[in-house]
């Protein structure tokens, strides 16, 4: 499972990316702030640009070939320039005007230059673009783009039989009917490439961004959930996770003397402090198998044993406390001074589950909770205090030393002992 700390710090760049000025190009009058309309907002900009390149195009091709006979085309294309160039502005004005405003434009000169060279340029391919303009209008307004769709289809109709063969401009130079014809080509699959490669382009990056996305809810789910939880979460057949537990090992710790030292010190030395200790924590209860539930400000508590297994549940958690006071003393110091670590261990009966909507998490309660509490509060610095009911559970994975009977608060006395350590080898029943 991939952390979140790694998700928040991960490339957010990953997948296509175009250069800066293009994005800037391309994003030009786009005021909207959903993603969705932007990305057919932009995909409109690059439309205008095809439309600016390829008016230029022939502008500069028709000019150089014949600038005196072809003046009335050089003034069509600087037009169709500048109305493209203001196309973008219309974004302001609806989510789809600079799209509506860019068809018609392209209908209404397509017909008009068609018309001037003739059926025998092959301008009309232009038309073949329609389809393009489901880019620009997104599937959610597929009607708007069907009604333009056979408009355009229907200016092709209405050109291909109504349009002269030669047209009206220079209808005897067919090498210019030629050129055109070939420019045209070559404009059109280059459009349509450009067109295509933004569209998957912008779907790349929406794809990216989703599985970020995907990964990062994982993460979250995945850090406050057990694993197993987090499937039953997943799938919505519960209405309400809640589990009885006739036997959990429950883990309390706290360090002595955290308030009195945190408090002249500066927050982020505090926060920098209890950030190093949650770590740590985490990775320890990773590393033998035991759910961290939760973390309250210097204290921490962990459980094992939901899966039923509560002899195993013992000795992991037993370990994770071995090693939480063998890790205690390469911890960063608070303030200069190295303060000491409580653990308090009792088993029993637990109800577990999720309570919560907009933030919820994963809690458990009952008498183990409780008594686990008060093993940790009664305890030692540098010891490990637990229960009868946990030695009795985990009396063959563990070396125990007796402290006899303990007045415990709110519950009276009770027969505890301190962990002492690891046996040599554990009892298969125990692993």
């Amino acid at each position: 499972m991939t952390r979140l700390h790694d998700l928040v710090q991960s490339d957010r760049t990953a997948g296509v990316t175009l250069p800066a000025w293009l994005e800037r190009l391309i994003s030009v009058g786009i005021v909207s702030d959903d993603p969705q309309l932007v990305r057919r907002q932009r995909c409109v900009n690059v439309a205008a640009c095809a439309l600016i390149a390829n008016a230029a195009s022939h502008l500069v091709i028709n000019a150089l070939y014949d600038f005196e006979g072809l003046l009335v085309i050089h003034i069509y294309n600087v037009v169709m320039i500048a109305a493209a160039f203001s196309i973008p502005r219309l974004h302001r004005f609806g989510d789809n005007t600079a799209a509506i405003a860019l068809v018609l434009l392209v209908i209404a000169g397509n017909t008009f230059v068609v018309f001037a060279f003739g059926l025998s340029s092959d301008l009309h391919i232009y038309f073949t673009l329609a389809g393009a303009t489901l880019f620009m209008f997104g599937v959610q307004s597929w009607r708007l783009f069907l009604y333009f769709f056979v408009l355009c289809a229907a200016a092709l109709l209405v050109t291909l039989n109504v349009a002269p063969v030669d047209g009206f401009v220079v209808p005897e130079d067919g090498a210019l009917r030629d050129m055109l014809s070939s420019h045209a080509m070559v404009n059109t699959i280059t459009i349509n490439a450009a067109m295509i490669f933004y569209a998957l382009t912008a779907l790349r990056k929406a794809e990216v961004e989703l599985e970020r996305q995907y990964q990062r809810s994982e993460a979250l789910v995945h850090g406050v959930l057990p694993a197993s939880v987090a499937a039953r979460l997943r799938s919505g057949t519960e209405e309400r996770i809640a589990d009885r537990t006739g036997m959990l090992s429950v883990m309390f710790t706290d360090l002595v003397g955290f308030t009195s030292a945190a408090r002249r010190l500066p927050p982020g030395e505090v926060v920098a402090f209890l950030d190093s200790l949650a770590r740590a924590f985490e990775a320890a209860c990773e590393a033998h198998g035991v759910e961290k539930i939760k973390t309250i400000g210097d204290g921490s508590m962990a459980v094992a044993g939901l899966d039923g297994n509560a002899k195993a549940g013992a000795a992991a958690i037993g370990r994770l406390a071995l090693a939480l006071l063998e890790n205690h003393a390469t911890l960063p110091l608070l303030g200069g001074q190295r303060l000491g670590l409580r653990i308090g261990i009792h088993c029993g009966e637990a109800v577990a589950g999720i309570i919560g909507e907009t933030r919820f998490s994963y809690d458990v309660w009952g008498d183990a909770v409780n008594v686990a509490a008060r093993m940790e509060s009664h305890g030692q610095p540098g010891s490990i205090h637990v229960s009868e009911s946990f030695r009795t559970l985990a009396a063959g994975a563990f070396v125990f030393e007796e402290r006899g009977l303990v007045p415990i608060r709110g519950i009276g006395e009770m027969r505890t002992f301190n962990l002492v350590r690891a046996v040599q080898s554990i009892p298969p029943t125990l692993q």
